[in-house]
């Protein structure tokens, strides 16, 4: 199976009318993509375990010590991109028939990783699959997370112990860029520095339902006018501080044309280049939201959904894979994050993306610039297995 082969067998799975991919984990989509994993897997000699959270490992023979980890995921933002998440999955398989090609023998077994529930499209937290392994969320905590048709996750999988993370020396994640900066740099592959601090918000706000027509204007309390004043006072305190602030869903309720809604819900995702950059700027807008909610007669809850404190990748990996490539930081978060401030030692690879667009069906990257992200990823194998 070569590389191409592989991205053709993916490529109907999950597809959507726009062209997108809508891949929700635990659901059909994901089901056949994790069957298409074990497939290759077993094509190749390999041996696959499943963890209690659904995670997905696939572990070559023959070498003992600690293993070294390659792979991502393979579920999608809603109407998402191709690329995100099952390229390094797909490259991770290609990288090891580059190897077997060159003849190179493991001194250390190489295992590929397909991390559930990596976007958190489906239960909020992204990252679901490697916090639970990592022992970073407790499965307590997030037996209870439900979906937006209350689905529990509780009620998907059994959780307990994941144990898939044993004997693991150190994990190298291949991700398309999701953004411009290897195509400023005219790159086809570069390494990560580090990712930028990260999180998201819930902000609920609740008024009084009324009447659309008969409710004179300073007669209500309408919790979409206090959302709607703070979605633009997220982007221009963003724009301001050079920094990110999103807030790409929102639900009403009762969600009626004619009718004031008695409480609007939207997630606020907010990135920064510090730690103190981000609280600052969640600070700021919670304070603008509450300001507002005052003067319309809505009150106001915020609650933190999941942050992640900004990552710095393990230099040393980084300078033994990096063969000279340029190192650029990312404001989007990876199941690689979680297993650095694990403790694991992790290094990322970027392909370039000529548009730079993510988490969008305009997502991109040449066959040339990923299968260069294939040969950069085996040197990386071959440099820490063999």
């Amino acid at each position: 199976m070569t590389f191409e082969s592989m991205w053709a067998d993916l490529a109907p799975v999950g597809r959507v009318a726009s062209g997108g991919y809508v891949r929700h984990p635990w659901t059909s989509a994901t089901g056949e993509l994790e069957a298409w994993f074990t497939e290759a897997a077993v094509a190749r000699g390999l041996s696959v375990e499943r963890d209690a959270f659904g995670n997905l490992l696939a572990t070559t023979a023959g070498a003992d010590g600690d293993r070294v980890l390659v792979g991502s995921h393979l579920d999608s933002v809603i109407e998402g991109g191709a690329y995100d998440g099952p390229l390094g999955v797909v490259s991770a398989f290609a990288a090891l028939d580059v190897l077997r090609d060159r003849g190179v023998a493991l001194n250390r077994p190489i295992a590929v990783a397909a991390f559930q529930a990596e976007e958190g499209s489906r239960f909020g937290p992204a990252c679901l699959g490697s916090r639970l392994a990592t022992g970073s969320l407790s499965w307590e905590s997030a037996r209870e997370l439900a979906d937006r048709d209350g689905v529990r996750l509780g009620d998907l999988v059994e959780g307990g112990d994941s144990g898939i993370l044993r004997d693991v020396g150190c994990f190298v994640e291949l991700h398309v860029e999701q953004g411009r900066g290897l195509v400023d740099l005219e790159a086809p592959v570069g390494v990560a520095s580090g990712i930028w601090p990260h999180g998201r918000w819930r902000f609920e706000f609740a008024g009084s339902a009324d009447h659309a027509g008969t409710t004179r204007m300073e007669d209500r309390h309408d919790p979409m006018l206090s959302y709607a004043v703070t979605a633009l006072a997220a982007n221009k305190q963003a724009r301001l501080a050079d920094q990110r602030a999103t807030f790409g869903r929102v639900e009403a309720v009762p969600n009626g044309t004619n009718a004031v809604p008695s409480r609007v819900t939207g997630w606020l995702d907010a990135r920064a280049s510090t730690e103190p950059a981000l609280e600052h700027l969640v600070g700021v807008i919670s304070s603008q939201a509450r300001d507002r909610a005052g003067r319309d007669g809505t009150t106001l809850a915020v609650t933190p959904e999941s942050v992640t404190p900004a990552v710095t990748f393990d230099e040393g990996l980084a300078a033994r894979i990096g063969r000279g490539r340029p190192v650029l930081p990312t404001q989007a978060g990876h199941d690689a994050g979680i297993l650095q401030t694990a403790g694991i030692p992790t290094a990322m690879l970027f392909v370039r993306n000529p548009t730079g667009v993510s988490h969008s069906p305009d997502e991109q990257a040449s066959t040339g610039d990923c299968l260069a992200g294939v040969e950069a990823l085996a040197d990386a194998l071959q440099e820490l297995a063999s």
